[in-house]
């Protein structure tokens, strides 16, 4: 088999970059694998190595190919997988078809959405326009030597996609049923309250710290952000770990510390959630510090959304949902660039143990790819 035949098969390129390990950061040889898939399209393929220790070094590539006037579609995706945990039934790096579903790491999320735009664009060998593939090896770490650092390769090279198309498992129940045009912001903050060590005993000469983080986090629980949107969910902040480190009980601790996490739509920013909750913090002289993941993005439903939904009620019957729930996406960056849309196989399995994708719904989703790349080219000559 290879890429020029008439029906490539998704499930056998699928089979090979699963036989690559790739556990985030990833390197090397899948991105060797991915390589020879791309050479027989035709396709300008470019890797990079960005980033060090502990963050790094992540490969990254972006693959361009320009046949002739016509709009640029992009295809961003990653090839490293988190890690596979113990307890699986075979080889998580050893593809295997049991009855009607293809097993090991990376089969749904993503390296099986990748098999089928590799095998739907060999489908269509003559598509006018460009078509390029975003891919990194840094989703599932922090993200923060992957996609950010294929978008500076770009803009150097003046490579600007009209519409970008994600391949993350979207699909909830069956493939095509739901389609992600948003996703909300993320943000992780660290509250920290010193205070004075001391004997239970003698309280007066000891500062409980304690007390002053319970009241903080009260305060912080009270806040309601917003009621949601037409498209967003509400946002949500999680006290996710409490930590005082005293083995003692006879000690008043010296420190107690705190970490939350809020996921937010378009009615806030990240900074403007951290200042809001440094204030609270300041309260009672406690200190902060955050990361922020990403922002929150919508592509409002309009020309794209439509095109892939047609596609996929076309291949399906279903007429897909549209949503922003979830988690975070590197679409959080790309979303910047153009319009973006993100749809894939079904997410039930990804990151669990026997992570599995239905052979079926492989050749489905290829199918669908192929009518999408068909429909965005009709649509740029259309519009010219």
């Amino acid at each position: 088999m290879t890429l020029t035949s008439a029906t490539p098969d998704p499930l056998a390129l699928a089979e090979r970059l699963i036989a690559c390990p790739s556990i985030t950061p990833a390197t090397g040889a899948v991105f060797d694998c991915m390589e020879a898939m791309l050479a027989p399209l035709g396709f300008a393929v470019e890797r990079f190595v960005a980033g060090d220790a502990p963050d790094g070094p992540v490969e990254n590539l972006l693959a361009v190919r320009e046949n002739g006037p016509g709009a640029h579609f992009a295809f961003a995706g990653h090839l490293d997988v988190v890690p596979p945990g113990n307890g699986w039934a075979s080889d998580p790096f050893v593809p295997e078809v049991r009855g009607d579903l293809l097993h090991g790491r990376g089969a749904v999320d993503m390296k099986g959405s990748i098999a089928c735009f590799l095998a739907a664009l060999a489908r269509n060998p003559d598509l006018p326009g460009t078509v390029s593939l975003i891919i990194t090896g840094d989703e599932e770490g922090p993200a923060v030597h992957g996609t950010v650092a294929l978008m500076e390769r770009m803009a150097a090279r003046g490579i600007v996609p009209d519409l970008c198309l994600v391949g993350e498992p979207t699909s909830v129940k069956r493939l095509g049923d739901m389609v992600k045009i948003g996703r909300r912001g993320s943000v992780n903050m660290w509250i920290t309250v010193e205070g004075a060590q001391g004997h239970v005993a003698y309280p007066h000469l000891a500062d409980n710290p304690i007390p002053l983080l319970i009241r903080i986090l009260s305060a912080i629980e009270a806040v309601e952000l917003d009621s949601g949107t037409d498209w967003f969910q509400p946002s949500n902040i999680e006290i996710t770990d409490i930590t005082v480190g005293n083995p003692a009980t006879n000690v008043i601790p010296a420190r107690a510390t705190a970490r939350l996490s809020i996921r937010f739509n378009d009615c806030h920013s990240g900074a403007g959630l951290v200042e809001r909750i440094e204030a609270i913090v300041q309260t009672e002289g406690g200190t902060l510090t955050a990361k922020i993941s990403g922002e929150p993005f919508l592509t409002p439903p309009g020309a794209f959304s439509s095109l892939i939904s047609d596609a996929i009620e076309s291949a399906t019957g279903i007429v897909p949902e549209l949503s922003t729930t979830g988690g975070t996406s590197d679409a959080r960056f790309l979303s910047r660039l153009c319009p973006v849309v993100e749809f894939g196989l079904c997410n039930a399995t990804m990151h669990k143990l026997d992570e599995a994708v239905a052979v079926e719904d492989l050749e489905t989703l290829t199918a669908i790819y192929a009518d999408i790349l068909r429909r965005a080219a009709q649509a740029s000559r259309a519009s010219a």
